[in-house]
């Protein structure tokens, strides 16, 4: 290293000192976002065996191949998630780890179940989708719900951390943002995908179709006397069954429902619930069309003239 640039080094390591951000508390790690990464990867083999490989997965092998990738999953999130449990402890085991992952690795084939009923809402609701192999191999929401559902098993499991650095590796991959606290029915649908929100106490019914730019929030912060906010309550809305909300749509708040069969049309701002078999839109004040061709007409008369 030049030597010009020895001299910062003692103030970055008070910094550290000070400040924290170091990696390490007595021998022990925090959950590593690579290998977070990596154990997303191994999991969407696991659930589309054939779809996300370069070599075709052959029928006779599948049983070799799935136990081995179960073996190299179940290795790698237990590490990580036996590191999320013990923060804040980091001598002192829990005990926690085993039964999380016994009941996550119990959960892989409703959670495929559930997947092939978002491919197949996918598959009836875009005219574009020619295949359903088409959908699973380059539609980025598959991606994203499949992510999000097995999150969400861990998160109700109470695995700190891990969930959320799964949904947030989808969302960095996808553009689309769905917290793994967000309860999803089947059959759900977003359309496009890119900037599509969801919090974490959304509860989202069957039969729901999303448009890219929707927004699922919360509408404001409790804050406690010394104006600190106050985790955890009920903040973002809930959308019953059958409910169709187009692009750039926002809709806020824990007390807000969206009724069952209704339709959300796009660029709709909702704060307050509406009731079901309820149509929203949002109505321009004026749409101005004129021709382009007249216009130039014009220009040209008025320069001969």
């Amino acid at each position: 290293m030049d030597k010009t640039f020895v001299q910062y080094v003692p103030d970055l390591l008070a910094s550290y000192e000070n400040i924290g951000g170091l990696n390490n508390r007595d021998a022990h790690n925090l959950p590593s976002k690579r290998a977070v990464g990596q154990i997303c990867e191994d999991l969407l083999q696991l659930l589309f065996p054939g779809f996300h490989d370069e070599d075709a997965v052959q029928h006779g092998s599948l049983t070799e191949v799935t136990l081995e990738r179960m073996a190299r999953v179940v290795a790698r999130l237990t590490e990580q998630v036996r590191r999320s449990v013990r923060i804040g402890d980091p001598k002192r085991p829990t005990g926690r780890t085993p039964p999380i992952m016994r009941r996550f690795c119990q959960s892989l084939p409703e959670v495929r179940e559930l997947l092939r009923t978002d491919i197949e809402a996918a598959f009836e609701g875009d005219p574009a989708a020619i295949r359903r192999e088409e959908i699973i191999l380059s539609y980025p929401f598959i991606e994203a719900i499949a992510i999000q559902r097995l999150a969400h098993q861990l998160h109700q499991e109470g695995a700190p951390l891990i969930p959320r650095m799964m949904t947030e590796w989808a969302h960095g991959r996808t553009g689309i943002d769905i917290h793994p606290g967000a309860e999803i029915g089947s059959h759900f649908f977003v359309d496009h995908g890119t900037g599509v929100v969801v919090g974490e106490t959304c509860r989202i019914g069957q039969r729901v179709k999303l448009y890219h730019g929707v927004t699922l929030g919360a509408r404001s912060f409790a804050k406690d006397d010394a104006g600190k906010i106050v985790k955890g309550g009920k903040r973002h809305p809930d959308v019953e069954d059958r409910v169709t909300i187009y692009p750039n749509s926002t809709i806020l708040g824990g007390e807000t429902v969206i009724g069952a069969n209704s339709t959300i049309g796009a660029n709709v701002f909702l704060m307050h619930s509406v009731p079901p078999n309820s149509l929203v839109v949002h109505e321009e004040k004026q749409l101005v069309i004129r021709n382009k061709d007249a216009k130039a007409k014009a220009a040209v008369l008025e320069w001969s003239i």
